[in-house]
């Protein structure tokens, strides 16, 4: 029962307050309504019955001493007529079978109580016949009255204007409290989507608004953002100097292979040698990242087609499964080289890929698939983490890989918000890597 209505309330900070908002609003006026106008106006009621009392009871003791029928009946119209009333001596209609009173009539409940306690001779009471008017069936000593007279005398009128201010007045205040929550939630979202922007590696605008604990928390979030992109611009330079100094011995090396003799041994050490760059530049690409590629607007299938062309050179069979695709926003070298590992490994292990594009209004998702032995389903978590090599049936980076390329795949789909999803291939039997990537920056 928690569970279900914790699933009607709102998620928003919004909502939420809105809804805090709204319901005291809506208690405050029921507890108005109940605990003011229906107890003031039932008050009122029981004064008006008590005053209109007397001129009955005055009716009633003039039919009573009347000595003959005729009498009583003249008496009974001179008397109720001079009172605005009308009194028939015998009753015109016969009285009902009970009183009859609305249900939710609780001013008429109130003018009954009155009148049966002060008009003992009182049989019936009619309030729903003419809902305007209010209709008695009195006995005066031996002779029976129907009187009649106005509900307007009796019962005090609905109370419209109070309603209508009480309603205006609720309005206008909702509408002052929109307008101050509204300048009260807008600072948060605006350091929401900040923060998730910065997530993605975007740098959005940002200046702290709104009340002093949202200033605050927009205050450490620039410093926090600042130390950041320090921190990246630092290793983005220590990178590249490192990046010189890795590659120039190894250049070295391979020019100096260049001038030996052509035999076995040459074979390996130039093998070594590119086994060491294919290294360097995988621990490069992983530590680098990819934050500080801006985002473009770029085709999907362009991308697909120039990962199937490198990896055809690799001498794979490739495949490709394309239908038209919407343009995407995202850093086109980081989404190339991911796919790039993906489809590197897949040829590596397989000996064919297939390479397709999946597209919806929320996601685009890149497909690899191969006919190789594939990963089994508990250690496609462990494969996707940096630096873990699986056993000899399936390593995603054979031929002397340091278990990087999964990673950085992964990092790539989590820097645009997305996933790197690992399965089964339906077509090829063998491992189908999906990255999937939101379309609204967003999964």
């Amino acid at each position: 029962m928690r569970m279900k209505i914790k699933s009607l309330l709102p998620r928003s900070l919004y909502g939420r307050a809105a809804l805090i908002l709204i319901v005291p609003i809506v208690v405050i006026q029921m507890v108005v309504s109940v605990s003011f106008i229906q107890r003031h106006y039932e008050g009122v009621t029981r004064q008006m019955t008590r005053s209109i009392l007397v001129e009955l009871q005055y009716i009633l003791a003039g039919v009573d001493a009347a000595p003959t029928p005729e009498a009583a009946a003249l008496a009974a119209g001179a008397l109720a007529g001079a009172l605005r009333m009308e009194a028939h001596l015998p009753p015109l209609t016969p009285p009902p079978a009970e009183t009859r009173i609305g249900w939710i009539d609780w001013s008429g409940r109130a003018m009954a109580q009155v009148l049966q306690t002060g008009l003992p001779g009182l049989e019936r009471i009619d309030l729903m016949s003419d809902p305007r008017r209010v209709q008695l069936w009195v006995r005066a000593g031996e002779r029976a009255v129907e009187i009649e007279f106005d509900r307007s005398r009796v019962s005090a009128s609905n109370p419209h204007q109070l309603l209508a201010v009480m309603i205006l007045a609720s309005i206008l205040m909702t509408a002052v409290a929109y307008v101050f929550l509204r300048n009260q939630v807008t600072p948060i979202t605006r350091l929401a989507h900040a923060a998730e922007a910065f997530g993605r590696g975007e740098t959005l605008p940002y200046r702290p608004r709104g009340a002093a604990e949202v200033r605050a928390a927009g205050a450490a979030f620039l410093a926090m953002r600042a130390r950041i992109e320090r921190q990246i611009e630092s290793r983005t330079l220590m990178l590249s100097g490192v990046s010189h100094d890795l590659r120039s011995p190894l250049t070295r090396m391979k020019l100096g292979l260049s001038f030996l003799p052509e035999d076995d041994d040459t074979r390996a050490l130039r093998q070594d040698v590119e086994d060491m760059e294919r290294l360097v530049d995988s621990f490069l690409a992983f530590v680098r990242g990819d934050s500080q590629e801006e985002t473009v607007e770029a085709d999907p299938l362009a991308i697909l087609a120039e990962v199937a062309a490198r990896v055809r050179r690799m001498g794979a069979v490739v495949e490709e499964v394309t239908a038209s695709a919407s343009p995407v926003r995202l850093r086109r070298e980081a989404v190339g080289r991911a796919l790039e590992n993906l489809a590197s490994n897949a040829a590596r292990h397989g000996t064919k890929v297939r390479l397709s594009l999946r597209q919806t209004g929320a996601a685009t998702a890149f497909v690899v698939e191969d006919d190789g032995p594939g990963i089994p389903a508990a250690q496609r978590e462990q494969a996707m983490e940096p630096f873990q090599r699986l056993d000899s049936a399936r390593n995603p980076n054979h031929g002397g890989g340091v278990g990087l390329g999964l990673s950085i795949a992964a990092d790539v789909a989590r820097a645009h918000g997305g996933s790197l999803r690992l399965g089964e291939s339906e077509a090829l039997k063998g491992l189908k890597a999906e990255l999937v990537l939101p379309r609204s920056g967003r999964e």
